[in-house]
């Protein structure tokens, strides 16, 4: 007894375990057909035994009518792995203030240099200081 859920794994009869647990990936046609089915039976009480027959989780169903009420009737593709922490205009401004900082920085110890050469002139040039120095 195989049922077509549109699930793109192979289906094994109820009894049978699999050896290793697989993610089942339903198709977006299997998603508008369960979706429009649902909200047939909104209102009668028919949409646990819906999602009981299909082996589906009420989480899954709200979570396929966002999709298709955002996306107007058609489920885009959802781009897979971690989400982007930052838009590419905060990376911008975050690598801008990094090169700022690294800048500030080199100005100040360039500034410092200065300092100190100024004061070793100063030391060099007066004569009185260099003779007290030596004794």
């Amino acid at each position: 007894m195989t049922q077509d859920n549109g699930s793109k794994r192979a289906d094994r009869p109820s009894g049978e375990v699999s050896p290793r647990a697989t993610r089942r990936a339903f198709t977006r046609e299997y998603k508008w057909r369960i979706v429009q089915e649902a909200a047939t039976l909104r209102g009668t009480g028919g949409i646990g035994a819906l999602l009981r027959r299909e082996g589906l989780y009420s989480s899954t169903l709200v979570q396929w009518r966002r999709e298709f009420e955002s996306a107007a009737g058609c489920v885009a593709p959802v781009k897979r792995g971690p989400k982007p922490r930052f838009s590419p205009d905060q990376k911008a401004i975050q690598k801008l203030e990094r090169e700022n900082a690294r800048l500030r920085k080199k100005v100040e110890l360039s500034e410092a240099l200065l300092d100190l050469q100024k004061k070793v002139l100063a030391v060099l040039k007066n004569p009185e200081l260099n003779d007290e120095n030596e004794q």
